[in-house]
């Protein structure tokens, strides 16, 4: 056997990634110098999306309009159904 003393310490008390793995659990991997992810969550180079990623576009579902016309028909099936409450 080696007499030789291995001196973990700087790898120890490097930063750690800041993902979550499948068990919801922290990732134990120490980030990569200057993110905050180990490469395997997205520290490696080019990992990310693409600058102007034209899979990113909004669909629309949460604009103002899209909330208020659905808060419209909430509000026309409330009466309706209290309408029909009071024929019974």
């Amino acid at each position: 056997m080696s007499d030789h003393i291995r001196n973990t310490g700087p790898m120890l008390a490097s930063p750690r990634c800041g993902a979550k793995t499948r068990r919801g659990a922290a990732c134990r991997s120490p980030a990569v110098h200057g993110k905050k992810r180990c490469r395997m969550h997205g520290g490696a180079p080019r990992s990310g999306a693409p600058t102007a990623n034209q899979n990113a576009r909004k669909h629309g579902l949460f604009t103002r309009d899209a909330i208020a016309e659905r808060r419209q028909i909430r509000a026309l099936l409330g009466e309706a159904r209290s309408l029909l409450e009071g024929m019974k």
